[in-house]
């Protein structure tokens, strides 16, 4: 008698085993508190802001006062434009956010042609700066 019930005891242990052993399985087949999708997108915004940042400040550059204002400080586009390309990221989120802003004070008529082609002077120093200090 005392056999079967250490036999007993050990198929309810060896059943208990496998029982928990399929747990990990089946909590694995729940959806987690992030889906895929969900990190697919954080992981591609800094890629997005990086391109937004990047385009803001190419159509401030590629505008006419612009245009002008390289030429009189003897610039050429293209150079700036490298250079725009390879600057940080904090510092083309500081300077798309200057252009952004000269964009709509500039649409709104709250700054004149001169004081536009002055931004525009102190946005390429920066951009010009920044790639001599590289």
């Amino acid at each position: 008698m005392h056999f079967r019930v250490k036999l007993c005891v050990s198929v309810l242990a060896f059943a208990a085993l496998l029982g928990l052993a399929g747990l990990p399985a089946r909590a694995q087949d729940k959806q987690h508190v992030v889906s895929l999708s969900e990190l697919n997108k954080d992981a591609a915004r800094p890629a997005q802001t990086r391109q937004s940042n990047e385009e803001a400040v190419r159509t401030l550059l590629s505008s006419d006062q612009a245009q002008k204002a390289m030429k009189s400080a003897n610039l050429d586009f293209q150079k700036v434009d490298k250079a725009v390309s390879q600057l940080s990221d904090e510092d083309l989120a500081k300077l798309a956010q200057r252009s952004r802003q000269a964009q709509s004070d500039f649409a709104a008529g709250r700054i004149s042609d001169r004081d536009m082609l002055w931004i525009i002077l102190i946005a390429l120093g920066i951009v010009v700066l920044a790639l001599a200090l590289r």
